[in-house]
């Protein structure tokens, strides 16, 4: 009801809220501001006129740091980890629902990472494609260090996702004459799509902005996080803000058609 009284807990909650929006979006805010710094601008307030001068000045040739590149190769490695993300988390789910010897073993073996820094692992990897006389490159070393952490993720989502998952649909399936193949395709597939879709999302986002365990794992070439970074201490001038700006709007378009992507399937099934 309307006239009932907050209770205490109500409004710590809305305070801790109010504060982690801040904290969240207002560097987000000050970025985007000053991004439309005027050609003349600098790094930081007031703005010194109003333009999109900095955004034609991204894409065009940078004394330091390449833009267009690095986006490309963590747009890539991105995809090639969500996809691997998305099929290794799901055999795992399916492996998971039967019992068998040492499953628990290889359970905790499979999370393990996740408990062990970022950083640490960048530096394994790196120092054993040193030792094998390997070359370290972003879709070799860097991809596999990448899946150290996006695997993890999927292979617990996924397992969240089975034990809710009621076995009588594939019973139901069965009985009337289904094969094991044509009840995953038919039953189980497209019941579980949104989950393996989050699962994608969950595991391209997490590559594409990694930076620590990418480090010292992807060779010659950086990927937009470690560009970024670089372009920190080269770059003086408001383009920084920019890439900030695009990158960050590229991420929200992701998110935002995974989301949509995700609505329309539970209402065909809805429908269906």
């Amino acid at each position: 009801m309307y006239g009932e009284k907050r209770s205490r807990e109500f409004y710590v909650l809305a305070v801790f809220f109010t504060i982690f929006v801040l904290f969240l979006y207002g560097p987000l805010s000050a970025i985007l501001i000053l991004s439309f710094q005027g050609p003349n601008g600098g790094l930081t307030f007031p703005l010194n006129g109003v333009s999109l001068h900095w955004f034609a000045n991204l894409f065009e040739r940078q004394a330091v740091g390449d833009f267009g590149g690095s986006f490309r190769r963590s747009f890539a490695l991105g995809l090639m980890v969500m996809i691997t993300t998305v099929v290794v988390s799901l055999l795992a789910g399916l492996a998971f629902r039967r019992k068998f010897r040492g499953a628990s073993a290889l359970f905790y073996l499979s999370v393990a990472s996740l408990v062990v820094p970022s950083i640490i692992i960048s530096l394994g990897i790196g120092v054993l494609f040193s030792q094998l006389g390997w070359q370290p490159a972003w879709y070799s070393s860097g991809f596999g260090a990448h899946l150290t952490w996006t695997l993890p993720f999927g292979v617990l989502i996924m397992f969240a996702i089975f034990n809710r998952f009621s076995p009588s649909y594939e019973e139901a399936a069965r009985d009337l004459g289904a094969t094991s193949w044509q009840t995953f395709i038919h039953v189980v597939l497209p019941m579980i799509t949104p989950s393996l879709i989050g699962v994608g999302l969950f595991g391209f986002t997490l590559s594409y902005d990694e930076f620590a365990r990418t480090l010292l794992t992807s060779g010659t070439y950086n990927t937009l996080p470690l560009e970024i970074y670089g372009m920190t201490t080269n770059v003086t001038t408001p383009v920084l803000y920019a890439l900030g700006t695009v990158t960050t709007l590229f991420s929200f378009i992701v998110i935002g058609g995974t989301l949509g992507l995700i609505v329309y399937l539970n209402r065909r099934r809805a429908r269906g």
